[in-house]
């Protein structure tokens, strides 16, 4: 089992900037690919950016070229830089692992644009 916690979130105003983190625990040797992912109010959900466990990176159209996808190995941690926030942003993110036997969801973090 994988366990992945978010942090990071909160409110910005349009423009503004925030990093989300997501931190994994247990058997994280078998995670292959990270990503995060939003749902919206009355939408569903949606991948944002994706990273695999050799570095390549994949986002949705709607933020590239203003969100960043990292990890670091060390900390065995994920990161979503998110610049240029604008209010359709707003939405709960969540961070998901997957890979052999795994496929991890965290719990969820708020992320509100709005001035």
């Amino acid at each position: 089992q994988v366990q992945l916690v978010e942090s990071g979130g909160g409110l910005v105003q349009p423009g503004g900037s925030l990093r989300l983190s997501c931190a994994a625990s247990g058997r994280f040797f078998r995670i292959s690919a990270m990503g995060w992912h939003r749902r919206a109010p009355g939408k569903q959900r949606e991948l944002v950016a994706s990273i695999t466990s050799a570095g390549s990176t994949n986002y949705a159209n709607s933020v590239k070229g203003r969100f960043t996808i990292s990890r670091d190995n060390a900390k065995n941690t994920v990161y979503l830089q998110m610049n240029s926030l604008k209010p359709e942003a707003t939405a709960v993110y969540y961070c998901n692992a997957l890979g052999i036997d795994v496929n991890s969801w965290g719990q969820g973090t708020q992320v509100t644009v709005s001035s």
